[in-house]
């Protein structure tokens, strides 16, 4: 198994970029990590990253490895989805990804149920608002609020998740209640946006006279989290646009209050991502069908 475990960490290494990463995401040391790509390095003769102080980069020869090394991998995950198959006894660990609210409030509760159902699959759990990369990243599952720009990926519907926009009690009494949506783009208001790498321009798509129309939006305060965004608005800085399962809590205790009933956001879809495999691997399929149901009781 040493020689399997040297090759799966050389694909995270690859991956992510990183030994310290690589080595986080494996829960192991650093140590152990560089000591593992020391191993596969002597074993291949030749030289698989190049180090420095500040970067690790893939050699000719790295680049040149690491398909074939994914598909070891790959080969062995669907050998073991095979014996899954035959002793009906789920094992071994997902790597699952999801935005921060979403993550917070509708996957991460269920997650100990599912570990009751089956306890010998872990999870491993990452919460971002940024853009992922499932293959790039290993992940198993990404939940995504919207459309998926990746068309090689398996996508399964959860649910149309109703949003809104709100703002603070004192940020209305402060600034007024818009009256259209065209308040939203003058100096009248300040909207909040959630900001990531490689995000296009702000434009909110509100329902309007039986259409959809994109209104343009900016502020003086962007995050690429979107849980910072909610205690901005709280905090009397702006207008959010949520998803009302994310600010549910908060409208019912009167923190935040609707903006703009008249025009309200379009719904958002609610997704699971998954790579297309010619046989889907059953804990993922098991975990998949799990949160489905869950979610969508929640909601």
């Amino acid at each position: 198994m040493a020689y399997f475990d040297n090759i799966r960490t050389f694909v995270r290494v690859y991956e992510l970029g990183s030994m310290s990463a690589a080595a986080r995401d494996l829960r192991i040391s650093a140590a152990v990590a560089s000591s593992r790509i020391s191993q596969l390095e002597e074993h291949l003769n030749v030289r698989l990253f190049q180090r420095t102080t500040r970067k690790l980069n893939a050699t000719e020869q790295g680049n040149l490895f690491y398909p074939g090394a994914k598909a070891i991998l790959e080969a062995v995950d669907a050998a073991e989805a095979e014996i899954t198959n035959v002793t009906q006894t789920p094992r071994g660990t997902i790597y699952v990804a999801a935005p921060l609210g979403v993550g917070q409030r509708l996957i991460a509760p269920k997650i100990p149920l599912f570990r009751e159902v089956y306890p010998l699959i872990n999870v491993r759990l990452r919460l971002s608002d940024r853009k992922l990369d499932l293959a790039a990243e290993g992940l198993d599952v990404a939940f995504i609020l919207g459309l998926p720009e990746d068309s090689n990926l398996r996508m399964r519907k959860i649910a149309d998740c109703p949003r809104l926009l709100c703002a603070s009690p004192d940020y209305i009494a402060s600034r007024g209640m818009p009256q259209d949506s065209g308040a939203l783009k003058s100096d009248a208001h300040d909207c909040l946006n959630l900001r990531y790498p490689g995000a296009p321009e702000f434009q909110w798509p509100l329902e309007s006279e039986g259409s959809v129309k994109r209104v343009p939006v900016t502020g003086p305060m962007e995050s690429d989290h979107g849980d910072v965004l909610t205690n901005w608005a709280l905090d009397g800085h702006g207008i959010i646009l949520k998803a009302r399962f994310e600010v549910e809590d908060h409208l019912a205790a009167g923190r935040l209050v609707p903006v703009l009933e008249s025009e309200p956001p379009i719904p958002v879809q609610m997704a699971c991502l998954y790579t297309h495999r010619r046989r889907q691997d059953p804990k993922t399929r098991l975990f998949i069908d799990f949160m489905v149901s869950e979610i969508q009781k929640a909601l």
